[in-house]
Order: structure tokens, then C-alpha cells, then sequence
């Protein structure tokens, strides 16, 4: 069982670690071309959830993020046992949503870096936490 907390850990840490990476060697707006027209790394702030929404409503994240990791360390003890993906699932979760919520605890915003186009569409600006968030989400 201790596994699934030493791989949120590691999410955390790595999450945190590209974003500190973000912060001390780009500006805020600055580019670099990974894929030409598909993949790029993009120094971006984001003071709401996902696509933006809730700008600027730190407690409420702060509020729902405690109750949602508390959720997650509940469900990782009374059912983590049953199922390996479980198991895999909440730590990816678990991982991503500490990383995020340190980025607003800390920086009052969230760091986002990696910048995908998918034809003409700009998919929005994401990190490895919400990355985790949504691997953890689809293993459910």
C-alpha cells in the first residue's frame, strides 16, 4: 500500500521540479518549439481550474482540494487493496492534485507549460499534474 503514496510522491516531485524548471528559465509568454505546428513548451500562469474557469477563487481551490485529497487517502485505504488500478489510478490522482494545489498554495496560480495543437485547435495549456489528474482519471 505504501507504493501508491511513494508514486504520488514522485508525481508531485517531478511536477514540481518542470515547473520550477519553467519559472527560472522562461518568461511568462515565452515559446520554444518542441514540434513545429503541434508541440511546444509555453511558460503560462493560471489562477482558476481547467480551461481557466473560477479565475482567481484560491480558497475555494484551496477548500475543495483538501476535501478532494481527503476523499482520495480514503478511497486509497478502503479500497485500494481490491485492485491494482485501483491502486495506480488514486496515486496519479492523489500525485497531480497535491502538485496543483501546491503551485496555488505557494504562487497564488498554476504553473502550465506544455502547449498542443491539434490541427487549428490550441488545446489549453496543461502541466504534469493535470496530466496525472487525467491518467489517474481514465485508469478508473
Amino acid at each position: 500500500m505504501w507504493r501508491v503514496y511513494v508514486l504520488a510522491l514522485a508525481v508531485v516531485i517531478v511536477d514540481q521540479v518542470t515547473k520550477w524548471l519553467i519559472v527560472t528559465n522562461m518568461e511568462i509568454g515565452e515559446r520554444i518549439t518542441v514540434i513545429e505546428s503541434f508541440f511546444y513548451l509555453t511558460s503560462h500562469r493560471n489562477s482558476g481550474a481547467a480551461w481557466g474557469i473560477l479565475e482567481g477563487q484560491m480558497f475555494f481551490f484551496y477548500i475543495i482540494t483538501v476535501i478532494v485529497i481527503g476523499f482520495i487517502i480514503f478511497y486509497i485505504q478502503k479500497f485500494g487493496k481490491e485492485s491494482k488500478w485501483l491502486r495506480l489510478a488514486l496515486a496519479f490522482i492523489l500525485g497531480g492534485a497535491i502538485g496543483n494545489f501546491i503551485d496555488r498554495l505557494f504562487r497564488k496560480e498554476v504553473v502550465d507549460f506544455f502547449d498542443v495543437y491539434i490541427g487549428t485547435y490550441d488545446y489549453p495549456i496543461f502541466n504534469i499534474a493535470d496530466s496525472a489528474l487525467v491518467v489517474g482519471v481514465i485508469a478508473i
